[in-house]
């Protein structure tokens, strides 16, 4: 789910439709995902709560929904919009990046992934570490000139 616009950061509202693009050219030989335009349609702050809300509705759910984080992102949980609501929400499922779990409130609902760390960043694309499954993304950001340095 590419967000339209990042809650906890100041961007170009420009770059949702080339965050979505570059989805879809990530995923698009793997059939196990799906991309959603659930926050690109709503051309506002991407809120984890509201969009765990519209999904739910959206599929017609009545179980948790599993939500997959990075350590990095779960470490900060309790911040998040409406943190409460969303423990009564989601399952999470936290993937290791490279920062231990600290400060984690009871009450969340989570599992850590039993899957090994590979550290890849938007910082680390640019400077050249690009993993062969995603070379199809460089070049897209190469011809539309994203996120230089």
């Amino acid at each position: 789910i590419p967000s339209y616009l990042p809650p906890h950061k100041e961007i170009n509202k420009d770059l949702a439709e080339h965050r979505y693009k570059m989805v879809e050219i990530a995923i698009k030989d793997n059939s196990k995902f799906e991309i959603s335009d659930v926050e690109y349609r709503s051309e506002g702050k991407s809120y984890s709560i509201i969009t765990v809300k519209k999904i739910i509705e959206q599929y017609g759910l009545n179980s948790r929904l599993n939500f997959i984080i990075g350590t990095d992102a779960f470490n900060k949980i309790d911040t998040w919009c409406q943190a409460e609501e969303l423990k009564q929400l989601v399952h999470f499922v936290v993937f290791d990046r490279g920062e231990k779990l600290d400060n984690i409130s009871t009450g969340w609902d989570y599992e850590l992934a039993d899957l090994e760390f590979l550290d890849i960043s938007s910082t680390g694309i640019r400077g050249g570490q690009t993993p062969d499954t995603i070379k199809a993304v460089e070049e897209y950001i190469k011809e539309h000139g994203l996120y230089k340095i």
